[in-house]
């Protein structure tokens, strides 16, 4: 299974992919971190299309064009903002994954970038997001051919890691 999944260190907006994963806000606006970076680097045709998306919930996803970035698309996904663990945080963080791998397969794509959803100002811890992250995808892609590559694309030496360990632990 890990043959299909893959983790670098690196920016998500110079990934050569079919569509890249934006952890986004519920307005699809634009914001800072991940969200500004891809908006910035996609250009204003990204913002246009957004605003007629009218939103979108937290562990839901929608796809865009990507514009100027070297991914054809960008699915944007609301991650949950962490508040301890008790208000589903858990399981808001997989539905991102899953919805985001489900509008890939609909579009069909066989080839997607994930950052650290929800692990930046939305204060998930990293080691939990990173396990719930490489749980969902990897059962997600016992269930599709489609899918040939899920790579997570991690900002930090620190997420980086945390996503090895947990494939690692997966593959026990």
């Amino acid at each position: 299974m890990t043959d299909k999944i893959t983790v670098i260190q690196g920016d998500i907006t110079k990934q050569q992919v079919d569509a890249i994963v934006n952890a986004a806000n519920t307005s699809l606006l634009g914001g800072g971190g991940v969200d500004g970076a891809i908006h910035r680097a996609a250009g204003s045709g990204l913002l246009a299309e957004c605003r007629t998306l009218k939103g979108c919930k937290t562990g839901e996803a929608k796809i865009t064009l990507g514009y100027n970035l070297p991914a054809n698309y960008v699915i944007h996904t609301v991650g949950p903002v962490w508040q301890g663990g008790k208000h589903h945080e858990d399981e808001l963080l997989a539905s991102c994954y899953y919805q985001s791998l489900m509008l890939a397969e609909k579009q069909e794509l066989k080839t997607i970038a994930f950052p650290a959803i929800s692990t930046g100002v939305y204060g998930f811890p990293m080691e939990r997001a990173a396990r719930i992250a490489v749980k969902t995808v990897q059962q997600f892609l016992t269930q599709t051919t489609l899918i040939s590559l899920v790579r997570f694309v991690c900002f930090s030496k620190e997420s980086y890691q945390c996503h090895l360990t947990a494939i690692g632990s997966q593959d026990k």
